[in-house]
């Protein structure tokens, strides 16, 4: 019977490039700025590393549709290298091979690296996919902002919220992201906002304004991950271990609207509860120290902490209200600033979040650093709320 990779995957080391408008850089260079840092920190040697995974999502407009690309930039070692895309969980898919890798006993050091530079593109949103079923049957009819302001409206009729205080949580959701990120010198956005500005924006979807969307960015983010006996033999000793690592896709059944009510996304809820039970998480309010979740739009955030479980259902917008995920609060949010400061290159986003989780059990966080850290959970959602994928990661200390 299958039985998970809790504790049988520790992160050796990680690195994350400057997230922005990277006009002077091409993708290599954003790999190397984000390997070069990984591999210091890793303290093996690039010839060491036995596999790879590249993950980009629009690899047509920016690295290429292979892995070649990652190979050539960093030089590798004629070894095996994967390109993976799976939406906006695509940096945690390429954490997943790797992990696997090392699990399975097929590598002893595996690297995983996401890079997207979206801003060359010169649009203002994700640029357009090619043709294909879901686009034939969705990109004609909906937006990005439009999904996720669908999301809103089914979860302020499910649970009878008023729409004027579910606008001040989501403008909270804002505030705080944009608060933690102006400590973030690797984010792209540090500039704090007020509730009034996040209020009183330009509506882009309503209930969506302008304050309650992440941004496009260039950027990247990789690790190199062992067996916890490497590490140790390696002379490590603040060992971070892999403790769940799941992932959900939707298989139509929402789209059908059967026993969905379109206030929540299933697939996070699903991937959510596997990932506890792999980790062997019974009580996640007490044991997750923090959250890195994919808040694309302030109302996804703001959904997310019920499908996870780290707020009662049709609760969740008074516990953001009450400073829940807070900085100082009990289950700090987005404290590197989140998609709202860092953007969203889509193939490095979920190892950025994994990277900033890295940081705080090492204790290298700096002024965003979190105490007393048991659990750090990420969360990626790629696609609509009506057809999406999830990933759920947890890491903590490995205690043997």
């Amino acid at each position: 019977m299958a039985n998970g990779i809790r504790d049988k995957v520790a992160i050796l080391g990680m690195g994350c490039s400057k997230f922005g408008e990277r006009w002077e850089s091409e993708p290599s260079d954003l790999m190397s700025e984000a390997y070069e840092e990984c591999l210091t920190d890793s303290g093996i040697d690039s010839s060491q590393i036995d596999a790879a995974w590249l993950s980009t999502a629009f690899d047509a407009v920016n690295v290429g549709p292979s892995a070649i690309p990652l190979s050539t930039a960093l030089r590798l070692k004629y070894i095996p290298v994967t390109h993976v895309e799976n939406m906006c969980a695509s940096g945690t898919e390429a954490f997943r091979g790797a992990c696997y890798a090392v699990a399975s006993g097929t590598a002893d050091f595996a690297l995983a690296l996401g890079v997207e530079k979206l801003k060359d593109t010169g649009y203002g949103g994700l640029p357009a996919r090619g043709r294909g079923v879901t686009n034939d049957l969705y990109a004609p009819t909906v937006s990005a902002p439009g999904a996720f302001a669908q999301l809103a409206a089914g979860y302020r009729g499910a649970h009878r919220v008023d729409k004027n205080e579910l606008k001040r949580a989501m403008a909270h959701v804002s505030v705080k992201s944009h608060a933690n990120g102006v400590n973030n010198p690797k984010a792209h956005l540090r500039r704090e906002i007020t509730h009034e500005q996040a209020i009183n924006a330009p509506i882009v979807a309503e209930p969506i304004g302008l304050f309650d969307c992440c941004g496009v960015s260039d950027g990247a983010a990789c690790a190199i991950v062992t067996t916890p006996e490497i590490a140790m033999s390696l002379g490590k000793t603040n060992i971070v271990s892999v403790k769940a690592l799941q992932l959900s896709v939707s298989n139509g059944e929402e789209s059908g609207f059967d026993g969905w009510n379109g206030a929540h996304i299933k697939t996070t809820r699903i991937a959510a509860k596997r990932a506890y039970s792999e980790a062997g998480i019974t009580n996640p309010r007490k044991e997750i120290s923090a959250t890195e979740v994919h808040d694309c739009f302030s109302i996804t955030e703001l959904v997310t902490m019920e499908d996870i479980d780290l707020a009662d259902e049709g609760e969740a917008w008074k516990a953001v209200l009450d400073g829940r995920y807070d900085a100082d609060g009990k289950i700090p949010c987005q404290i590197d600033g989140g998609l709202k400061c860092f953007g969203h290159p889509i193939g490095a986003s979920g190892l950025r979040m994994l990277y900033e989780m890295f940081l705080q059990f090492q204790g290298r966080a700096g002024d965003r650093q979190i105490n007393n850290m048991k659990y750090g959970l990420t969360h990626n959602l790629g696609g609509h709320p009506v057809q999406n994928v999830s990933s759920v990661a947890i890491i903590g200390h490995y205690n043997g």
